[in-house]
């Protein structure tokens, strides 16, 4: 009997269990930008890329950390001189980073925004955004729009966008972006995040077709990672004895991410959707052109 195939919407289930793609590319004399980059996913993409012969600029929020790093890790090394600190729930700080990361970087190969954060309370920025909807979607975007003419000028370069099959749950409405007129849900409100990320990836990618700069979003995984561990005790049980058990080593996040960073596969390949390295279909919504798109442009 013939193997039936799943739609398109719902390849992510075959996808996770597909064998994934690598590049053996070298990323020497590259200059890769990479946010979050003291734990999980970020730590992994760092050290991937820094194994590959790529000069990482750690943007993180916690500069110390970051420096423990580089002198416990002899991949991270080099990038000690290189080290931005950040905190991606105040937009102020991000426009500081990315000015920083400007007057020191005469070239942006790379940038991975993979800073993340997954709330179970309604929060405000300092800006009074919903947090998460600032951190995961607000901040990169800033991040990327006010790095952009570098990237342009280092072209061919690349930005990749971590993602996230949470997109699945919804939660964007467009009218209540900042969850003051509904009941606030975390997966819900970081499905709004994550889907409006994939929004911009397309728009992006449509609006700067032939300019040397590429764009794809990522699933990283289903991963061992501490994303939500700001949720207090009962949440950080949950996750580290019920979930944990589940999930896999966040170093496959990182052979994933140097892929789409290093492959010549994926030279001119813009605007797509990747679980780890295989492209699929994200959910319906994303792919409402009027939505992603601001009226007039």
């Amino acid at each position: 009997m013939a193997k039936r195939e799943l739609p398109d919407q719902l390849k992510f289930l075959e996808n996770r269990k597909t064998r994934q793609k690598s590049s053996t590319e070298s990323m020497e004399g590259r200059v890769c930008v990479v946010t979050g980059s003291t734990s999980g996913v970020d730590l992994q993409a760092s050290l991937r890329l820094a194994a590959g012969g790529a000069r990482v600029v750690m943007v993180c929020r916690d500069r110390a950390k970051a420096e423990r790093l580089c002198s416990e890790l002899p991949l991270l090394a080099s990038a000690r001189g290189d080290i931005v600190e950040a905190d991606f729930s105040d937009l102020a700080e991000v426009r500081r980073a990315a000015a920083e990361v400007l007057e020191r970087q005469p070239r942006i190969d790379v940038l991975v925004n993979s800073a993340g954060l997954h709330s179970t309370t309604r929060r405000e920025s300092r800006q009074g955004f919903e947090l998460v909807f600032c951190v995961d979607h607000l901040a990169p975007f800033l991040f990327t729009s006010l790095l952009l003419g570098r990237l342009e000028r280092s072209a061919p370069s690349r930005v990749i966008q971590v993602n996230s099959e949470g997109h699945r749950f919804g939660g964007l409405d467009l009218g209540d972006l900042d969850w003051k007129k509904r009941h606030y849900t975390g997966l819900r409100s970081y499905g709004a995040a994550k889907t409006a990320q994939l929004l911009t990836v397309r728009e992006f990618a449509r609006r700067h077709e032939g300019r040397g700069v590429t764009i794809n979003a990522v699933h990283p995984g289903d991963l061992r990672t501490n994303i939500g561990s700001n949720n207090g005790p009962l949440y950080r049980l949950f996750l580290h004895t019920i979930v944990w058990p589940f999930l896999r080593d966040p170093a496959i996040a990182g052979e994933a991410l140097y892929y789409l960073a290093a492959s010549p596969e994926l030279t001119g390949v813009s605007g797509g959707y990747f679980h780890l390295t295989m492209e699929e279909a994200p959910a319906e919504r994303v792919l409402d052109r009027e939505m992603g798109r601001p009226e007039g442009l």
